[in-house]
């Protein structure tokens, strides 16, 4: 294991609160520990102009999102800038977008990239069950995708993008605007991202040695299923294992994010395969030496530092035109 992200997350241990037995312990307990983690990291949120809404789903709980400029004020000519519609990861059941963790995260991206955020929220799980999530997720899309002009976007310059549990929402996201809308999405970044609720590309023996591989194991077929409910044959559904989808033709192109010590590691190298199987351009990189959530540790770990700015170098392509890249015959 990387000698820092070891030594970073011994120190933040001893801090953390009782996992807790039940989802909304866990919840309640992570959400305390948030602002500990993120002062002991030195994590502060920078100054942006934001916006809030919440839109209704139809036949699902009401989603909210939060909209990130890349300036403390909205200037004048914040006109035609790229849209990433972004959302959160905590095992469909923990985080939110006024976790400082994940506002810090969305002002930084905006200010760097000199991009409009809009990070959506989805309700948690066991209260709320799938497919109310991906339906959340794609409604705060659609909303980003009409209202781009107005918020000095360019609805030509979309990405999409998620961290774990909320990069299997992304992946989501493109699969249905793929099947019903087909707009033009620039980009799809997945960090760390859960592809398969199967469990099938799980690799927990790639998992950093501070979690036991049975206690992760029994904790992930847990996250699963609250989120799945009551039918296990839901896990084979396109919208919630992206990587079983039958055909990913047409989806956008993809930057996927694994780390070596990370069990999920699997689902994103998976992915990227069978993307670029499907013809679609998809680059992953591995991030040696690095856990789950060791990318946030910016100042005290040189890889996670290095992960942010190649991830602001990869939205700042938003910009440009976009490359048309030539059939492959395959």
């Amino acid at each position: 294991m990387d000698a820092f992200v070891e030594a970073v997350e011994r120190r933040l241990a001893p801090l953390q609160p009782p996992q807790g037995k039940t989802a909304q312990e866990r919840r309640r307990n992570a959400a305390a520990f948030d602002p500990v983690m993120t002062a002991e990291l030195g994590i502060a949120p920078v100054p942006a102009a934001t916006e809030e809404h919440t839109i209704p789903v139809p036949g699902h709980p009401d989603a909210r999102l939060r909209v990130y400029w890349p300036t403390p004020e909205r200037a004048a000519e914040d006109a035609g800038l790229p849209v990433l519609v972004y959302f959160f990861g905590g095992g469909f059941e923990l985080a939110g977008i006024d976790w400082v963790w994940w506002d810090a995260m969305f002002r930084e991206r905006a200010r760097d990239a000199g991009i409009i955020v809009v990070a959506g929220e989805y309700s948690h799980a066991p209260e709320v069950t799938y497919p109310a999530q991906p339906e959340q997720c794609w409604a705060v899309f659609e909303w980003a995708a009409t209202h781009a002009r107005e918020l000095g976007g360019d609805a030509d310059r979309l990405a999409l993008g998620g961290g774990s549990a909320g990069g299997n929402l992304a992946a989501a996201t493109a699969l249905m605007n793929r099947d019903r809308k087909n707009r033009p999405v620039r980009l799809q970044v997945l960090e760390m991202p859960l592809l398969d609720t199967t469990g099938a590309h799980l690799e927990p023996e790639a998992q950093s040695s501070l979690v036991p591989k049975a206690l992760f194991r029994r904790f992930a077929r847990g996250i699963i299923a609250q989120y799945l409910g009551k039918d296990p044959a839901t896990a084979r559904e396109p919208y919630a294992s992206p990587l079983r989808a039958p055909s990913l033709r047409g989806l956008p192109p993809a930057v996927i994010y694994t780390a070596e010590l990370d069990a999920l590691r699997g689902d994103g190298e998976a992915y990227a395969r069978a993307l670029a199987d499907a013809g679609v351009p998809a680059t992953c990189l591995r991030v040696i030496g690095q856990s789950h959530g060791s990318g946030t540790y910016r100042g005290h770990v040189p890889a996670a530092d290095h992960l942010h700015r190649e991830l602001v170098a990869v939205l700042r392509t938003l910009h440009d035109e976009p490359v048309v890249y030539p059939d492959v015959a395959r």
